[in-house]
């Protein structure tokens, strides 16, 4: 039997229990409500992909020439095709590439592509590699020297060598555009500046742009490989490139580079004469196997025979190998090399005048 108070406790608790029930089923709602709201988002989401995915004018498709730079990252190569308005969105380039696959695959080169092609079309034809009936390619070997750039060009019928000669030979003509050749003296040329490299360029592009073009590549080069070891070495850039130059028209072997590299360091610090036959051929116009002491004692600036330290500017392109030997000579005290007389193209090193002398080339 109950009492009033028991009653009441009754009652209340049907209330508790109704209330529970009440918020439980709240708890329901919003987590359905939850759940709905992520897979809208999910749906919204991969409609936004989809569309990104999709070309940005398939009705009226114009076709657009683009160059994508040797080495290049996905993340450049979206910023490209965005610029030029050949996808919608850089993102959902840079994941398609990743979903494919195909980061390590995307090919530099000069491309005709449309805006009536999906994103994964670009892909497909930025992975196969870039092919233009009007597009040459031209390739500047490692240790040419701008007369020698010029004559090959203009045999190719790509330059007009006089006209390339005149904008190489002072650097005025290209240092607004890349205010790093401000550090250099007035009136220098573009020697050694002019990367060593296989272009491919328009049939037609003046020579003001494929000089922009070399000169773009040693930038990028020299930003990516070269410039974070500058600090070990005081040397300014001019003189980083031009010993680069020398290296490169001594060494023949890979593996000689840096030892090279280290005999003229060495003979900097023991205020030496460099003594490279290189730079004298570099004044005499022609590349004589053998000097004379009526060559080595030719008045110029670039004679190393006759004037101590660096030439004033380099002699020739250096590529990637010799200008990372210039500011990583190897870890020994040579001090003269001279050419093996075995056709290898291989140098006997020595740490004495003595030495040098004993060494027989035609051993």
């Amino acid at each position: 039997m109950y009492n009033k108070i028991d009653k009441y406790l009754l009652k209340g608790g049907d209330f508790v229990l109704g209330t529970a029930r009440s918020k439980k089923k709240k708890n329901k709602n919003k987590l359905l409500l939850f759940f709905l709201l992520i897979i809208f988002s999910i749906l919204l989401i991969g409609r936004y992909y989809k569309n990104g995915l999709m070309a940005v004018s398939a009705e009226n498709p114009t076709n657009i020439n683009i160059e994508i730079p040797n080495g290049s990252s996905s993340k450049k190569i979206a910023t490209i095709l965005k610029e030029e308005g050949l996808i919608k969105n850089e993102f959902i380039f840079r994941i398609a590439v990743k979903n494919k696959k195909a980061e390590g695959n995307l090919k530099a080169g000069i491309y005709t592509l449309n805006t009536g092609m999906s994103t994964d079309e670009i892909i497909y034809e930025l992975s196969k590699g870039g092919k233009n009936d009007n597009v040459i390619k031209f390739t500047i070997p490692e240790g040419y020297e701008i007369r020698q750039m010029a004559d090959k060009l203009a045999e190719e019928g790509i330059v007009d060598k006089k006209r390339f000669i005149e904008l190489t030979s002072d650097k005025k003509y290209f240092q607004d555009k890349y205010p790093f050749l401000m550090e250099l003296a007035d009136g220098q040329s573009l020697e050694g500046f002019l990367y060593p490299s296989t272009y491919e360029i328009y049939i037609g592009t003046s020579e003001e742009d494929i000089i922009s073009k070399m000169i773009s590549q040693f930038v990028q080069v020299y930003e990516r490989d070269i410039e974070s070891s500058t600090g070990d070495l005081d040397l300014s850039l001019n003189e980083i490139v031009t010993l680069a130059s020398i290296i490169e028209r001594e060494a023949k072997l890979d593996e000689e580079r840096e030892l090279i590299s280290a005999v003229f360091h060495n003979r900097l610090k023991e205020n030496m004469l460099l003594q490279s036959c290189a730079t004298v051929q570099y004044v005499l116009g022609e590349r004589k196997e053998v000097l004379s002491e009526k060559d080595i004692q030719i008045k110029s600036d670039f004679n190393t025979y006759i004037h101590q330290g660096l030439p004033p500017a380099p002699i020739a392109s250096p590529g990637k190998k010799s200008l990372i030997a210039a500011l990583n000579p190897a870890e020994v005290n040579y001090l003269y090399f001279r050419t093996k007389d075995d056709g290898t193209g291989a140098h006997t090193f020595s740490r004495t005048y003595e030495e040098h002398l004993k060494a027989n080339p035609k051993k």
